[in-house]
């Protein structure tokens, strides 16, 4: 799938909407990104993780932060074959009150999935949280990037953003 293709599946999906909203992060755009509207059309989700494929590389285990995360991080491990774990954004106060499901042995590179990134505040506590479980993290892949900072603070933590497509090239995309 070509930039182009995975624009039009976005905004077609209706996972790119125009207008006034405020973000997470507290900032207003004139754009908004849900990849879930793409993401819970099985045909959309399909072409997203087999995008994904490539990037994979030589990841052992993918991780990534419920909810917007965990569709794509599941379809990417059918199609990579590769075991998954699921960050939860806050502890439970059942159970085991784990914060990461799924295993993490000592020493595996795992490979951060995430929907949308904006400043990469939740993206980098997804990064603490799998190495405080042992994990090596050096990559996210992410299906879009706002391009508001994450790209730089992942950096700070020796990370690398890696982008199916920007909000740059989204707004340069035919609606």
């Amino acid at each position: 799938m070509t930039d182009a293709a995975l624009a039009k599946d976005l905004l077609e999906s209706g996972a790119v909407r125009f207008g006034t909203f405020t973000l997470t992060s507290g900032q207003t755009s004139d754009l908004y990104v849900d990849v879930k509207r793409a993401t819970t059309d099985p045909e959309r989700l399909r072409r997203i993780a087999e995008r994904l494929v490539a990037r994979v590389g030589d990841a052992e285990r993918l991780a990534g932060m419920e909810l917007g995360a965990v569709p794509i991080l599941v379809a990417l491990a059918l199609a990579s074959h590769r075991p998954y774990a699921i960050v939860r954004k806050a502890g439970r106060s059942h159970g085991t009150g784990q914060r990461v499901e799924g295993e993490i042995p000592t020493g595996a590179r795992v490979l951060v999935v995430e929907d949308v990134t904006t400043t990469g505040g939740s993206v980098a506590e997804t990064v603490e949280l799998l190495r405080a479980a042992g994990g090596v993290v050096d990559r996210v892949v992410c299906v879009v990037d706002r391009e508001q900072g994450a790209t730089e603070r992942l950096a700070t933590l020796g990370v690398r953003l890696d982008p199916l497509i920007t909000l740059s090239e989204l707004r340069g995309s035919p609606r």
